[in-house]
């Protein structure tokens, strides 16, 4: 599989990236696999070229972290892996377990690392930005983090474009490490991060590693309403109905369904490979939760759309409120 810069980095990832929020414990989420039934996922990950994986404290309250690094080190050497989590999210009911204050970051890095049993992640990513905090406190700890030896790099998440760049300036400013890379939801769906995000992070020469670029699933098709869908995530998902499953998102469906119909392919290839024909984008965050979606986007990578498709693709959308940056 093609490897490709970090933006601006030398940092080298997978063009595709295994979102790991799938893999932990369902005592969390009734659709998220157990330890045993995730391990063919990372297996099959890394004989497919994979090296990028992703995942947050906050999933499966921690789970997440601890079946990613054991499956990760049985698989894999830890210097052919690029391992990405993310901090924010309340880990447990104190004030304090939660948000990016310098008391929260120091604390959950550790954690983090205990569970993934590793000394270090390449990126640790702020899990949306934290109205509660200055931006000063979280970017001189996020600093000591990466001068710790405990991360390479530092990542942002969903949030509006001035927050970003405010962050950026903060940074450069006080000689602090500098974000290197965004996670934006990003999707035929959901393209509201054109309008300013993306041309940011090309100019600033930040990675983009977006969630969601099938939609949770909806590019699928398949669902008329919420709660329908071939998998338990589909058929329990309360999050997709706040973001999708408006007219014109059914009739970017039908454009989806009627260009794979023509081309032989899955649902998900032709929406995947819309996103990856974007150059903001280094490498979607893919979820996973039976072998075969895993197998079909690696072979979305080799999807080539027409001009013509992509207009077809493109034609249908209707501009959505910002949503998910809170």
């Amino acid at each position: 599989m093609e490897q490709v810069r970090l933006g601006n980095t030398g940092l080298k990832v997978s063009r595709l990236c295994l979102g790991c929020m799938t893999y932990g414990s369902p005592k969390w989420r009734p659709w998220v696999l157990d330890e045993a039934q995730s391990k063919p996922f990372f297996k099959l990950a890394i004989e497919k070229g994979i090296t990028f994986f992703d995942t947050a404290n906050v999933y499966s309250i921690g789970a997440s972290e601890e079946v990613t690094g054991k499956w990760l080190r049985e698989f894999a050497r830890r210097e052919e892996i690029v391992v990405a989590t993310k901090v924010n999210g309340p880990m447990g009911p104190g004030p304090n377990e939660k948000g990016l204050s310098r008391k929260s970051i120091l604390a959950q890095i550790d954690a983090s690392l205990k569970r993934l049993g590793m000394d270090y992640v390449d990126l640790y990513q702020i899990h949306r930005f934290d109205y509660e905090t200055p931006i000063e406190e979280t970017m001189e700890a996020l600093n000591d983090v990466v001068r710790a030896g405990k991360a390479r790099y530092i990542g942002a998440s969903s949030m509006y474009a001035w927050q970003f760049a405010k962050m950026l300036s903060v940074s450069d400013r006080n000689g602090w490490s500098r974000f290197v890379s965004m996670q934006p939801q990003y999707n035929l769906v959901y393209r509201e991060e054109e309008r300013e995000m993306l041309p940011l992070c090309r100019n600033e020469g930040i990675g983009v590693i977006p969630w969601s670029p099938l939609a949770r699933g909806f590019l699928a098709g398949g669902r008329a309403q919420p709660k329908e869908g071939d998998t338990e995530r589909a058929r329990t998902d309360d999050f997709s109905p706040r973001l999708y499953f408006r007219d014109a998102d059914f009739k970017v469906v039908d454009a989806v369904s009627d260009i794979a119909k023509q081309r032989g392919l899955s649902n998900m290839q032709v929406a995947l490979a819309w996103v990856l024909k974007n150059p903001a984008i280094t490498a979607p965050i893919i979820g996973a939760s039976k072998l075969g979606h895993l197998e079909e986007a690696v072979g979305a990578l080799d999807v080539k759309l027409s001009d013509d498709e992509v207009k077809k693709l493109e034609a249908a959308y209707q501009p959505k409120p910002v949503l998910d940056h809170a």
